[in-house]
């Protein structure tokens, strides 16, 4: 395919030139009713393209020109045979997956520590996860994914699964091996489903870990926004079909009725522009950021009281090969928490990181970085190290996980069940009809339909103490939680 086109966009100019009188949405009428200093700002070319599925620019819910075409194009970008474009992030294309394979009271074999759109798909489906345990790193206070091992154990307790979820890379970068898992679950007849929203560069660069389309998965979702150069909130769904587990058809089918039917134009015209200029400079793009990131890394190891993992983590079930682009940098020796050093960062070098925890900040290296950038953080670094370093006392590191609770109810059944309103500290044995999630360590603590133990209540109990954020319930506070009416016995 010839990847120096942008079907999508160049019609997108083409229809703009032609400065039509548009009698439909949306109301600004090329910029000519929005709001004079967002005009401005935004600039005339963004607003003449923003548009909606008239008849020369295609429909993204049953494509059949432009759209098409850019899709097709994608698809081959990405090794994929059917790739569909997503203007609601890749929590929409996450969704999909899960909906496309599973229906109420099927299993789902998928990792805790997942992002909370599997769990959203979980309940919108009525499936019944099957939670495997990731591998906790208790030298960073991170978690990994889940191991080959790991899912063995899972399907041979639960052969009737209708999928397994993998996270590649996880947030941090690092990889099991995807092709192993894959490889095992398709011998049980049972597709792979990747969350792949940190890996839209791995698809381009040797040195990086393999896709979930090279692994042989069947579906993944695949943030091109994150690092690959497009818009915030723009993400591709690749399919592989050669197993025939998956119906590129129901897929459609699903990713149209989970998508609003006034899709941004310029969002996904920033699809097609990024495809075309991954395909034609991905592996010279990745290289830059790989060779930015090394020099960090390096850098960073250097710095008196912190450390920046690499190759040296390789080697277990858990770290089987990993994305050097995430430059997650330890900050506990320096006496302080990775949520000082953001908020740090930001008041004295009005550097924003990617995340925080207890005691790591991750730093994005991307195509968009430079010397200028990178030596800007370095000598941030350099300075809170200098401040810090043998001035504080280094934090001890405590990784403390509570037991995957017991699955009582389906998630579904338990979101949408006859709830009351008690106080937490007194919820023990009951079954929670809402999310509890910790930070850190980033494992969901309890899900809708788990049992509440006393262990449980503790160990968020400690963190909201100290002050770490909690989120999931809608009391933000934890004082109270929302849980599953019980009904009295009749005699």
């Amino acid at each position: 395919m010839d990847h120096r086109r942008t079907p999508l966009f160049t019609a997108l100019k083409t229809h703009a030139a032609n400065n039509p009188v548009q009698f439909h949405i949306p109301g600004h009428k090329k910029g000519l009713g929005t709001d004079s200093e967002f005009r401005e700002f935004i600039g005339d070319n963004a607003l003449s393209i923003d548009l909606i599925n008239i008849a020369p620019l295609d429909d993204l819910h049953q494509p059949t020109g432009v759209i098409e075409e850019a899709q097709m194009l994608a698809a081959d970008a990405f090794g994929a045979d059917y790739t569909y474009f997503s203007v609601q992030g890749t929590s929409s294309a996450i969704m999909t997956m899960i909906l496309s394979v599973c229906g109420p009271g099927e299993k789902i074999i998928v990792p805790r520590n997942v992002h909370k759109s599997v769990m959203s798909a979980i309940i919108f489906s009525g499936a019944k996860p099957v939670f495997v345990s990731p591998v906790s790193d208790e030298n960073l206070g991170i978690d990994h994914g889940i191991t080959v091992g790991s899912v063995r154990r899972a399907l041979e307790r639960h052969p009737d699964a209708k999928a397994v979820l993998v996270i590649n890379p996880t947030y941090f970068g690092v990889c099991a091996n995807l092709k192993e898992i894959v490889d095992l679950a398709h011998s049980y007849q049972v597709p792979v489903l990747v969350d792949e929203a940190h890996g839209v560069l791995i698809h381009f660069h040797e040195d990086l870990p393999m896709s979930a389309m090279e692994a042989g998965a069947d579906m993944a979702a695949t943030s091109v926004h994150k690092l690959g150069g497009s818009m915030t909130q723009s993400s591709v769904l690749n399919l592989n079909t050669k197993n025939g587990f998956v119906n590129p058809q129901r897929v459609q089918t699903i990713i149209s009725m989970l998508t609003t039917t006034s899709t941004s134009y310029i969002l996904l015209s920033s699809l097609d522009t990024s495809r075309r200029n991954l395909a034609l400079n991905g592996h010279s793009m990745a290289q830059k950021a790989i060779d930015l990131a090394e020099y960090a890394r390096r850098s960073i190891n250097d710095i008196e009281g912190l450390y920046c993992f690499g190759e040296e983590i390789l080697g277990g079930e858990a770290t089987y090969s990993y994305d050097p682009t995430k430059v997650t940098v330890h900050v506990r020796h320096l006496g302080l928490t990775g949520y000082d050093t953001e908020n740090w960062l930001r008041e004295h070098y009005n550097i924003e990181v990617e995340m925080s925890d207890m005691y790591n900040i991750l730093c994005l290296i991307t195509p968009g970085d430079n010397d200028e950038t990178v030596n800007t953080l370095l000598d941030a670094l350099r300075e809170l190290s200098k401040t810090y370093y043998n001035v504080n006392t280094a934090n001890d590191l405590i990784v403390k996980i509570p037991e995957i609770p017991q699955l009582m109810l389906t998630p579904r059944e338990a979101f949408y069940g006859d709830t009351e309103i008690i106080p937490f500290k007194e919820s023990a044995g009951r079954i929670i009809a809402e999310f509890i999630y910790v930070y850190p360590p980033g494992i969901p603590i309890l899900l809708p339909g788990e049992v509440i133990s006393q262990e449980n209540i503790n160990y968020i109990t400690e963190h909201v103490e100290v002050g770490l954020p909690v989120k999931g319930p809608e009391d933000r506070y934890i004082t109270n939680v929302k849980v599953i009416v019980e009904a009295d016995p009749i005699f």
